[in-house]
């Protein structure tokens, strides 16, 4: 019996390859460039069918939106902030915001963000296989 234990995506678009970082990758339309998290028959922005390539997404973008949660499932802790970022690479994700309060004044609409991938707050599968997640955090502004 093994105790290696194994990293597990936690989404669809998160790739842990062997040796490698992990990275998240979409779905690209070849005729008009449009990026989609999971594969699909057509596209919903030019119609082409079938005309997909896997690539690699861009892991800095900037917050549309977010929500402050202050409740959730039981076991799950409050508040965090859910938000929607729109990557540099035209790619659209929602996920959680860390690294900053979960404090209206102290987010801001446009802000730069990075993708972070580590572990998925603890979670473990029935043979103890980890989970690893993708998160925001703020991006340090350089100063000039």
């Amino acid at each position: 019996m093994s105790t290696a234990t194994q990293l597990l995506p936690a989404a669809p678009c998160l790739r842990i390859p062997d040796g490698e970082p992990p990275f998240l990758e979409g779905q690209c339309c070849g005729a008009c460039g449009s990026l989609y998290l999971t594969s699909r028959m057509a596209c919903s922005r030019c119609g082409k069918r079938d005309d997909f390539h896997a690539q690699r997404l861009a892991s800095e973008g900037t917050l549309y939106s977010y929500a402050i949660v202050h409740r959730s499932f039981p076991g799950v802790e409050t508040p965090f902030i859910s938000a929607i970022v729109d990557l540099a690479d035209g790619a659209v994700l929602k996920g959680n915001l860390r690294g900053i309060p979960a404090d209206p004044n102290q987010i801001r609409l446009g802000m730069a963000v990075k993708v972070v991938i580590d572990d998925a707050l603890g979670r473990r599968d029935k043979e103890g296989n980890a989970y690893l997640a993708y998160f925001f955090e703020p991006l340090e502004e350089s100063a000039a």
